[in-house]
C-alpha cells in the first residue's frame, strides 16, 4: 500500500492543499492517506454530486486542483455533472475513484461498473493505476510518474479535470501506522509564458490598423487587473468598442461597454454596429442578442486570443488563432498611428451604453414595482467591496447581466456558464467559501436551490456565505422565451410550479434566516445582511410568478435610450 499512500506525499510536494472525501469502504486507503497528511486539509461531503462541485468552488479560489476521492460503484458518476462544468470553464480538479480489482467488474459483484474511463471526453485524461498489492519497484515507479503527469495535466493550458481509477484488493483498511516516503519521484511543470514576439505584432498591427471599426468581446474570465489595465488602454488607444458581459470581471474599465444586450435588441440599426475585425478572448458570452448579432452581421475577420491554439468559432467567422498571453499581447499591440479622439463606431456604442445605463438607475430610484430585478439590483449595489459573488444560471445571471450599471473594481462574478446547469450552484459557492476569507454571495433562483440542497448536508458553515433565493414557485424563464412560453403543457412540465420555502431546511441547517416579500423589508434586511456573523445567512424572497414576468416585461419596455 505505500505507493498509495505516497499518492498523498506526491498531492503536497506539488502544492496540493486540498480535498474533498465522500464515505466509503473501498477507497479507505486513500481517504486515511490524505486525511492523515499535515499538509492537505481534507472535508468529508456524503453527497458526491454535491462534493463534486463543492470541490470546483475551492479550485475557483486556489487556481489549484481540489482533489476528489470516492468509493468504487455509482460513486463516482455523481461526480460527472462538476467534471463537465469543470472542463468546460477550464477549472483544475483531480479526481481519484476507487474501483474492484479488474476480474469482478461484470461478474454481479457489488458496487462494481465499468469505471474505467467513465468520464469520457469531459476530462483531459483517464488513467488507470494497477492494484497496489505489487511492491515491486516499477509498480511504485509507474504510480509515482501517472500522479504527477496528472496533476501537470490538470494545471497545463487549458486547465482541467485529469480522473484516476485505482482498483484496490481486501484487506484495505491499515492495520498499522504508516509514513509517507521521503524520496517520492516530483516531475515539476515550467509553465510558458505565452509572449509574442516583436514580428507577430508589428504584422498584427499593420493588418488591424486597416479596419477603421475593431470591436473587442470579451468572455467569462476570471478577475484578473492585469488584464482589465491592458484591455482598457487598447479599447482607448484603438478607439475599440470593449464588450463584456458581467462573468468577464471587467468592470475595472473605465470605458467597458455592458449594456450591448439592450443595444442590440432595441430596434436600433445593427448594420452601424457591424464590426470590421472582432478581437474576443475569455470562454463563453451569456448575451444571446450579442452572439445572434455577430452571427447575422459577420465582421470581415474574427481574431481569438489566448494561450491555445484552439478556439471555438462561436460566431462563425473566426480567421485567426492567436496562441499568446492577451496581457502581453493587449499590452504590446500598439497602434501605428494615433488614433482619432473622435471615432464615430467607438462614441455611438459609449453613448448608448451612457444612456441606457441612466435609464436603469432612474428606473430603480424613482417608484418602480417591487421585482425580482430590483432585488439583483439592491444586492448588486449594496456588494461589498473585495467580496465574490456567485450566479445561478436561468434568469439570476440575466437579472444581473441586464442591469450590470456598477462599477465596484474588487467584486469578482462566478457563474457555472461550461454546461450552464442549475445543478451545483450552491455547492460550489460554498466551495468558494471555505477557502476564501472574502465574503461570497450566490443569487439563486428557487428551483435551483432545491436542487442542490444536499449542499447544506455536512459539518461546514462558512461564516462569509450569503445566499439569496429569489422564490417565484418556479422556473419563471420559460414564461418568458419564445416557445414553451405558448405551450398549453406550459405550467405542468416546464414551468414546474413548486410550493416549497428553504425556510425548513435552513432552520434545521442552523444558518440565520430572513424571509422578504416588499421592498421595504429588503432595504431593512440589507442593513445588517452583511454584518459579521459566526453562521451564514439565507434571505428568501418571494414573488408570485405572473408577477414576476409582469414586472420583468414592464421593466425591459421603461429602459429605453
Amino acid at each position: 500500500m505505500q505507493s498509495v499512500y505516497n499518492i498523498a506525499q506526491i498531492c503536497a510536494l506539488k502544492g496540493l492543499r486540498n480535498a474533498v472525501l465522500s464515505p466509503g469502504s473501498r477507497c479507505a486507503p486513500l481517504t486515511v492517506s490524505f486525511v492523515r497528511h499535515p499538509q492537505i486539509s481534507t472535508y468529508t461531503i456524503s453527497d458526491e454530486r454535491s462534493a463534486g462541485f463543492i470541490a470546483l468552488g475551492m479550485s475557483d479560489i486556489t487556481k489549484l486542483p481540489t482533489v476528489l476521492i470516492c468509493t468504487s460503484g455509482s460513486a463516482g458518476l455523481n461526480y460527472s455533472p462538476a467534471i463537465a462544468e469543470a472542463y468546460y470553464r477550464q477549472v483544475p480538479l483531480l479526481i481519484l475513484t476507487a474501483d474492484r480489482p479488474a476480474e469482478w467488474i461484470d461478474q454481479a459483484d457489488g458496487q462494481t461498473i465499468r469505471q474505467a474511463g467513465m468520464y469520457g471526453a469531459h476530462v483531459k485524461k483517464s488513467y488507470s493505476l494497477p492494484l497496489s498489492d505489487d511492491e515491486h519497484v516499477d509498480n511504485r515507479w509507474y504510480y509515482e510518474r501517472v500522479i504527477n503527469e496528472a496533476i501537470n495535466l490538470a494545471l497545463s493550458f487549458p486547465p482541467g479535470p485529469v480522473h484516476i481509477n485505482i482498483p484496490f484488493r481486501e484487506p484495505f483498511y491499515p492495520k498499522h501506522e504508516f509514513g509517507y516516503s521521503e524520496d517520492c519521484k516530483i516531475i515539476d511543470l515550467i509553465h510558458n509564458t505565452y509572449e509574442p514576439n516583436q514580428h507577430m505584432l508589428q504584422s498584427l498591427s499593420d493588418e488591424l490598423s486597416q479596419y477603421p471599426k475593431i470591436l473587442i468581446v470579451c468572455g467569462q474570465h476570471s478577475y484578473n487587473p492585469s488584464l482589465n489595465d491592458a484591455l482598457n488602454i487598447f479599447s482607448h488607444s484603438w478607439r475599440a468598442p470593449l464588450l463584456a458581459d458581467i462573468i468577464a470581471n471587467m468592470n475595472a474599465c473605465s470605458h467597458l461597454i455592458t449594456m450591448h444586450d439592450w443595444i442590440l435588441n432595441d430596434g436600433n440599426d445593427l448594420n452601424k454596429f457591424t464590426p470590421d475585425i472582432l478581437i474576443t478572448c475569455g470562454q463563453s458570452v451569456i448575451s444571446k442578442n450579442l452572439k445572434k448579432f455577430l452571427r447575422t452581421c459577420k465582421p470581415h475577420q474574427h481574431w481569438h486570443v489566448g494561450k491555445s491554439t484552439e478556439a471555438p468559432d462561436t460566431f462563425q467567422s473566426l480567421s485567426k488563432i492567436i496562441s499568446a498571453d492577451p496581457v502581453s499581447f493587449f499590452s504590446l499591440l500598439k497602434p501605428t498611428h494615433k488614433a482619432a479622439e473622435s471615432h464615430p463606431y467607438y462614441e455611438e456604442w459609449q453613448q448608448l451604453n451612457f444612456l441606457y445605463k441612466t435609464s436603469i438607475e432612474r428606473y430603480f430610484e424613482q417608484e418602480s414595482p417591487f421585482s425580482e430585478a430590483e432585488v439583483v439590483y439592491r444586492l448588486l449595489q449594496n456588494l461589498p467591496e473585495h467580496s465574490l459573488v456567485y450566479l445561478s444560471n436561468s434568469m439570476p445571471v440575466r437579472y444581473a447581466n441586464a442591469i450590470n450599471v456598477f462599477t465596484k473594481k474588487n467584486v469578482e462574478y462566478f457563474c457555472n456558464r461550461g454546461t450552464s446547469g442549475i445543478d451545483g450552484v450552491l455547492s460550489t459557492a460554498y466551495g468558494a467559501a471555505l477557502k476564501t476569507d472574502k465574503m461570497v454571495t450566490v443569487i439563486i433562483g428557487d428551483l435551483a436551490a432545491i436542487y442542490d440542497r444536499n449542499a447544506f448536508w455536512n459539518q461546514y458553515q462558512p461564516p462569509n456565505l450569503r445566499i439569496v433565493v429569489i422564490n417565484n414557485g418556479g422556473g419563471i424563464i420559460f414564461s418568458l422565451i419564445d416557445g414553451p412560453s405558448t405551450l398549453p403543457e406550459l405550467e405542468e412540465y416546464f414551468v414546474t410550479r413548486q410550493t416549497i420555502s428553504l425556510k425548513n431546511t435552513i432552520k434545521d441547517t442552523g444558518m440565520e434566516y430572513m424571509s422578504i416579500k416588499d421592498k421595504p423589508a429588503l432595504m431593512r434586511a440589507l442593513n445588517s445582511f452583511y454584518e459579521n456573523s459566526y453562521v451564514s445567512k439565507v434571505m428568501e424572497v418571494h414573488f408570485e410568478t405572473t408577477q414576476s414576468k409582469k414586472h420583468w416585461q414592464s421593466f425591459k419596455q421603461s429602459v429605453k435610450r
